[in-house]
């Protein structure tokens, strides 16, 4: 009698399946954008070229971006698509989001060792 009707199950499954889309979305948002932004945080000797325009403003864009794009497209996905398909999608849409965010987002890196000024 105390059964649940499978309808609130299957929504509280896809309820789930957000959540954690939204934690992983963050997650490889920050492995990617982070490391290369690294050297706009650090700012290289004596914090010569901290960027905190990188530091207050694109990060958190782009983290929030990972945080909200996945559990979005997986609500738009799920009322047309079964759940498989639905994950697809979030998948593309990440991976085209984060070819996009490489394709268009260039911080400041370190200098190579080539050749410069002398001492």
């Amino acid at each position: 009698m105390s059964e649940k009707p499978a309808g609130e199950s299957r929504d509280r499954m896809e309820s789930a399946v957000g959540c954690l889309l939204a934690v992983l979305g963050a997650a490889v948002t920050g492995a990617f954008a982070l490391p290369r932004a690294a050297y706009s945080i650090e700012g290289g000797f004596e914090a010569h070229a901290r960027d905190w325009g990188v530091i207050l403003v694109e990060l958190p864009l782009i983290l929030f971006a990972g945080l909200t794009v996945p559990p979005l497209a997986w609500a738009a996905a799920t009322r047309w698509l079964r759940p498989w398909a639905a994950v697809l999608v979030c998948a593309a849409v990440v991976a085209l989001g984060l070819w996009g965010l490489s394709a268009a987002w260039h911080p400041r890196q370190a200098p190579g060792p080539g050749p410069g000024p002398g001492l």
